[in-house]
C-alpha cells in the first residue's frame, strides 16, 4: 500500500504540491500567528496550481468540450480576482487530485500496434539458383519462390510451388485445426508451419497481403474510435448552467459579489470529479481479482452498457484445439484396444493432434507404454512398434502409400459419412491392416450457454457469432451455445465491417476474441475483450480487457461488475449533487463564507468517496 502511494506521488505530483502548500500555509497560520504568510503561501498554491487547470479548461472549451471542469475553473479564477486564497486553494486541490485519480485509472499498459507490428512476418528465405538467401520480406517480389521452415511465420501470401505443408491458420482465419495445403493451395502471411520444409510462390507483395491488411485495419480503427463521453460530463450539461443560475440569483439577492464565490465554491463538481474516478478504480480492483484486467476508465463504463455482445468462435465460443470425438474401431480391432496403441505412439509425435490423443489416453489408461523404432513424416502421419505391432497413423494418403490405395476397401462409405461432418479425420493401421479412425472436433466451452442466458438476464439485448470458420461448423456450435445470429466464412475485414454496422445499430457494442484475425475487430468495437490465457498477445494488446484466465464465462462477470461501477457511480454523483445544490441555496442567500463553503464541500467529497468506494 505504500509503494502504490508513492508511485502514485511520483506519477501525479502536481496535486501532491498542491496538498503541501494547503498543509503549510496551516500550519505557518496556527503554529506562527502569521496569517499574512499563511495567506501567501495560499495564494501562491492557488496561482501555480490554478493557472494549468484554467488554461486546459479554456483550451477545452475552444474545442467544443462542455466539461464539468468549467465550475471548478471559474471558481478559481473568482477565487483568485476577490482574493480568497484558501477557498481557492482547496479547490484547485480537488480538481487536480480528481484528474490524477482519473488519469491513474485511464492509464493504457501498453500499444497494440507496436505489438502486432513487433509480431509481423521480418524476413524471407528465397531461393535462387538452389540456393537460398534471407532477405527482408518488404524485398520479396511477385513469383519469388521462397524456402519456408518448421515453425516459420509464412512471409507473404502465396501459394504451395512444392512439397507438402502443415499450416495453423487459427490466428488469421479462425480454423482450428491444422490443414494440409498440397502444391498449388493458397496460403495467407502470419500463419504457421507446423511441420516441415517446403517451397512457396510469393503472390502478393508484403504490404499486400493478408497480415499487413490486418496491420492497417487496427491502425485504422483505433484512429476512427470516437472518443467517450465521460459520464461526470453527462450530468454536467446540467449541473454547470444551474450553478451559473443559483451565482446570479445568490448576488442579486444580497448585491455582494462574495455570493458568488460562495455559490461556485460550494457547487464545485468534486462529487463529478470524485464520484467517478474513485468508483471505477474499486471496479477495475474488483474485477482484477477475478482474473478480468480492465485497461482503463471507459471501458469499464461502457461495458455496463453494452447491448450486444459479438463472440469469436475458436479458441473463444470453443477451447480452440482439437479434442478426440469419436474413435471408430474397425477389423476386429476394440474401441479401447485402439487408443491405447495410437496414444502411446502420439506421445513422441509432434502433430497438432498429437497433445489431445495423449490426453485421452492418459485420462482413461493413467500411465502410457513408449513404442520403438518411431518415425515422423512431417505434415502426413507417424509410424512404431508398439508390444510386437507395427502401427501407422496418420492421413488417408499417408496410409494408401504405406498400405496401398485397397486399404480401405469396404469401408469407404463410414469415411465419407464422417467427412461430410467436417471434422478431422487420422487414420490407424496395425500390422499393416487398416483399424480404424479416430475423429476430432473443436468442442464448445463448458458455461457458454449459460453465460449467452446470464447476459440476456443482465440487459444485453442481442449476442452474435462472427467466424473465419465454415457456416455449418458456425451453426453447429451457434446452436449449442444459444446463439441465434451466426456469420461465418469471414475474412478480419468483414469482420470490421459487421462490427461497424452493429455499432450504427447499437450504442455500445463488445467483441469478444483471441485471435490475429479478432485484432481489428476488438480495436473496432465499442469495448474488445480478449481471451488472454491462451490467445495471441496481438489480441490481448488491442483489447481494452483481457480475461486472464482461460474461462469466456468471466465476460458475464464484467458486465456485472461495470453494471454495478455505474449504479454506484450515479448514486454518488446524484447524492453530491442534491447536498451541493442545497448548500448552494444556503449561500446564495448570503449564509456561507467562501472559506467555510470549502470546508463544508469537502464533508460532501468524504461521503461521496466512501459510497464510490463499494463499487470494490
Amino acid at each position: 500500500m505504500k509503494s502504490n502511494l508513492k508511485t502514485l506521488i511520483k506519477t501525479y505530483p502536481f496535486p501532491a504540491y498542491v496538498l503541501l502548500g494547503i498543509l503549510v500555509g496551516i500550519f505557518v497560520k496556527i503554529a506562527f500567528k502569521q496569517d499574512m504568510y499563511a495567506h501567501y503561501i495560499w495564494f501562491a498554491t492557488l496561482i501555480l496550481g490554478g493557472a494549468p487547470i484554467v488554461f486546459k479548461t479554456i483550451r477545452g472549451i475552444f474545442k467544443g468540450e462542455f466539461a464539468s471542469d468549467i465550475v471548478a475553473m471559474l471558481a478559481i479564477l473568482t477565487a483568485a480576482i476577490m482574493d480568497q486564497a484558501f477557498a481557492g486553494a482547496v479547490v484547485v486541490l480537488m480538481q487536480s487530485g480528481g484528474e490524477a485519480l482519473e488519469s491513474f485509472g485511464l492509464k493504457r499498459a501498453s500499444s497494440s500496434l507496436d505489438a502486432l507490428l513487433a509480431r509481423a512476418p521480418q524476413f524471407a528465405f528465397r531461393k535462387r539458383d538452389e540456393s537460398i538467401e534471407k532477405i527482408p520480406v518488404e524485398n520479396v517480389e511477385i513469383d519469388d519462390i521462397l524456402v519456408v521452415r518448421p515453425g516459420d511465420l509464412i512471409p507473404v501470401d502465396g501459394v504451395v510451388f512444392k512439397g507438402t505443408a502443415e499450416i495453423d491458420e487459427s490466428a488469421i482465419t479462425g480454423e482450428p485445426l491444422a490443414t494440409i495445403k498440397k502444391e498449388g493451395a493458397f496460403i495467407l502471411s502470419g500463419s504457421v508451419d507446423v511441420t516441415g520444409a517446403f517451397e512457396m510462390q510469393a503472390k502478393k507483395l508484403s504490404k499486400d497481403s493478408q497480415y499487413a491488411k490486418i496491420v492497417t485495419l487496427v491502425r485504422k480503427a483505433q484512429e476512427e474510435k470516437a472518443p467517450i463521453q465521460r459520464l461526470a460530463d453527462q450530468y454536467a450539461i446540467y449541473f454547470t448552467p444551474l450553478t451559473l443560475l443559483m451565482a446570479l440569483i445568490g448576488y442579486l439577492i444580497t448585491r455582494d459579489a462574495h455570493t458568488i464565490l460562495s455559490v461556485l465554491v460550494v457547487a464545485t463538481p468534486c462529487p463529478l470529479i470524485l464520484a467517478t474516478p474513485v468508483a471505477v478504480l474499486s471496479g477495475i480492483s474488483r474485477a482484477a481479482e477475478v482474473g478480468i484486467i480492465v485497461k482503463g476508465g471507459a471501458p469499464i463504463e461502457q461495458i455496463g452498457k453494452a447491448q450486444i455482445a459479438v463472440f469469436d468462435k475458436t479458441g473463444t465460443i470453443t477451447y480452440g484445439i482439437p479434442r478426440v470425438k469419436g474413435i471408430t474401431a474397425l477389423n476386429g480391432t476394440s474401441e479401447e484396444d485402439l487408443l491405447y496403441k495410437v496414444a502411446a505412439v502420439e506421445q513422441l509425435s509432434t502433430h497438432s493432434v498429437a497433445e489431445s490423443i495423449k490426453q485421452k489416453g492418459l485420462e482413461r489408461f493413467k500411465t502410457l507404454p513408449l513404442p520403438s523404432n518411431f518415425k515422423e513424416t512431417p505434415g502426413r502421419g507417424v509410424e512404431a512398434d508398439l508390444n510386437g505391432e507395427h502401427i501407422h497413423i496418420g492421413s488417408q494418403a499417408f496410409l494408401e502409400e504405406s498400405l496401398g490405395a485397397l486399404a480401405f476397401s469396404g469401408f469407404l462409405k463410414v469415411i465419407e459419412e464422417e467427412l461430410t461432418k467436417e471434422n478431422l479425420l487420422i487414420f490407424i493401421a496395425i500390422n499393416n491392416k487398416f483399424s480404424g479412425f479416430i475423429s476430432f472436433t473443436d468442442e464448445i466451452r463448458t458455461g457458454v450457454p449459460a453465460l449467452i442466458q446470464y447476459l440476456h438476464s443482465l440487459g444485453v439485448e442481442q449476442t452474435m457469432m462472427l467466424t473465419g470458420d465454415s457456416q455449418r461448423n458456425a451453426e453447429f456450435i451457434a446452436k449449442k451455445a444459444g446463439i441465434h445470429n451466426v456469420k461465418a466464412s469471414l475474412l478480419p475485414e468483414q469482420k470490421v465491417e459487421v462490427i461497424k454496422k452493429l455499432k450504427s445499430l447499437y450504442k455500445n457494442v463488445i467483441m469478444v476474441g483471441d485471435g490475429i484475425n479478432d485484432a481489428p475487430a476488438l480495436a473496432t468495437a465499442t469495448v474488445g475483450i480478449a481471451m488472454g490465457a491462451h490467445g495471441t498477445a496481438i489480441s490481448a494488446e488491442a483489447a481494452e480487457i483481457v480475461l486472464l484466465v482461460d474461462d469466456v464465462t468471466k465476460v458475464g462477470d464484467a458486465v456485472a461488475i461495470g453494471q454495478r461501477m455505474l449504479r454506484i457511480a450515479k448514486q454518488s454523483i446524484l447524492i453530491g449533487m442534491g447536498l451541493s445544490f442545497c448548500l448552494m441555496v444556503v449561500a446564495a442567500l448570503g449564509h456561507i463564507e467562501p472559506a467555510i463553503g470549502a470546508l463544508l464541500q469537502e464533508i460532501i467529497d468524504a461521503a461521496v468517496i466512501l459510497n464510490a468506494l463499494r463499487a470494490r
